[in-house]
């Protein structure tokens, strides 16, 4: 609830200054997850009714949650199959078919919503709207994911206000006087608390339990506090360490 009430009041600031919302986003999980938000903030008059334009591959990731909307959760099923109207499928969203539809968007001087990927501004259509509005101060970036060191998005999150894009002959150098905001509560990931009780639970007990996909020192920690808390044998490798399984 309380990232919701925040993604409200950033978006809502921004569109009553007719401003854009650029959204990075990964095209599976976390895209629908704030389209559902949105959805509902519109469809309750919370925040103005604008387009929400989706670029990726977030218009495809979305079709297999709304082909099995049987596995979705409780209030998302009873919208769909007792009411007939499943979010996603809102005539709010609409796909970005191709880059001359981006550039007519990109260009267009009304206010909208755009979710693209990829997450971390690492590369995708993201960098297309980024490069365009980040010099608008009417405009906002709003990180609802985690940002990754030496990203894009971390650096940006981080305060950055000048930024180069592409390489060589290529670089380009964009300003930034866009808002920049962060949205924490959409976390995909499990919290330490979380993986700890997860691991507590685990029947039989693992021989090893490898730590990867997080900063270096978080999972040095994680490793040794699940190895002093429940002996197993732990490990968290380094960028490019081997390990043997079998």
């Amino acid at each position: 609830k309380e990232a919701t009430q925040h993604l409200r009041e950033l978006i809502d600031r921004t569109l009553q200054k007719k401003g854009k919302i650029l959204i990075p986003v990964f095209a599976v999980g976390r895209s629908q997850e704030v389209m559902i938000v949105i959805e509902e903030l519109m469809r309750n008059g919370d925040i103005p009714e604008v387009p929400v334009y989706l670029d990726g591959m977030i218009w495809e990731a979305t079709a297999i949650h709304t082909a099995y909307p049987e596995y979705l959760n409780n209030r998302l099923r009873t919208q769909t199959f007792q009411k007939g109207k499943n979010p996603l499928l809102s005539e709010i969203f609409v796909k970005v078919d191709g880059i001359d539809m981006r550039e007519r968007i990109i260009n267009d001087p009304d206010p909208c919503v755009v979710l693209a990927t990829s997450g971390m501004m690492m590369g995708g259509p993201i960098i297309e709207y980024f490069k365009a509005w980040a010099g608008d101060e009417k405009n906002m970036l709003i990180f609802v994911g985690y940002q990754a060191e030496g990203s894009l998005g971390r650096k940006i999150q981080k305060g950055w206000r000048e930024v180069s894009l592409g390489s060589g002959s290529n670089t380009v150098n964009v300003k930034i006087n866009m808002d920049v905001e962060t949205v924490d509560g959409f976390s995909g990931h499990s919290d330490r608390r979380q993986l700890m009780n997860y691991i507590s639970n685990m029947s039989p007990r693992p021989e090893r339990i490898v730590f990867l996909h997080g900063e270096e020192s978080k999972c040095l920690d994680l490793s040794s506090s699940v190895h002093r808390r429940f002996n197993f044998n732990t490990v968290a490798p380094k960028n490019m360490e081997t390990i043997r399984f079998v």
